[in-house]
């Protein structure tokens, strides 16, 4: 009966990511795949990009294959100030060694500052090359925390992101 429900199912996945980084003072910001000129920066092992680790998980997800601690675990020194790229582009493959392709990618930033519409463009071409797509399979939205809780009062920012993926 498993067998039967899986070749009837369509050949699509979907998976949700997120994650947060707390702020510090100390520019500057790295975001998409973006260094983006800001007073603060996130905290984190690897670079703390915060919108690359959100769309990882959210491939890994899509793909049942666990999530990025599974592959990039913060105990790991080997993972200390690792470029979120780097690990974006490794779980990629696993997911297209997986049978997997990115249709696209939808992302949330939560930040009240900085305001992120001069580098939307970039972030979404940034992480279109990171995953082989077209910038136009890439959603970026930015929004505020509108001065409540830890992304309003800036001592974080969060990132959500999904993706759809299509059996090869």
């Amino acid at each position: 009966m498993e067998n039967a429900r899986q070749t009837t199912w369509p050949p699509l996945r979907i998976g949700i990511g997120h994650d947060t980084h707390r702020l510090e003072s100390g520019g500057p910001l790295r975001l998409g795949g973006v260094t983006i000129d800001f007073d603060r920066h996130l905290i984190g092992h690897s670079d703390a990009d915060g919108l690359l680790h959100a769309v990882t998980d959210a491939l890994l997800g899509a793909a049942a294959l666990g999530d990025i601690g599974d592959y990039f675990p913060e105990a790991d020194p080997a993972n200390l100030d690792r470029d979120s790229a780097e690990i974006l582009s490794f779980v990629l493959q696993k997911v297209v060694d997986s049978g997997w392709s990115v249709v696209n990618v939808d992302c949330i930033v939560f930040a009240e500052r900085p305001r992120l519409s001069d580098y939307k463009v970039a972030i979404r071409t940034r992480i279109a090359e990171i995953l082989g797509l077209a910038p136009d399979q890439v959603g970026l939205k930015a929004k505020t925390g509108e001065g409540i809780g830890q992304v309003g009062h800036q001592e974080s920012i969060e990132a959500q992101a999904v993706v759809l993926l299509a059996r090869r």
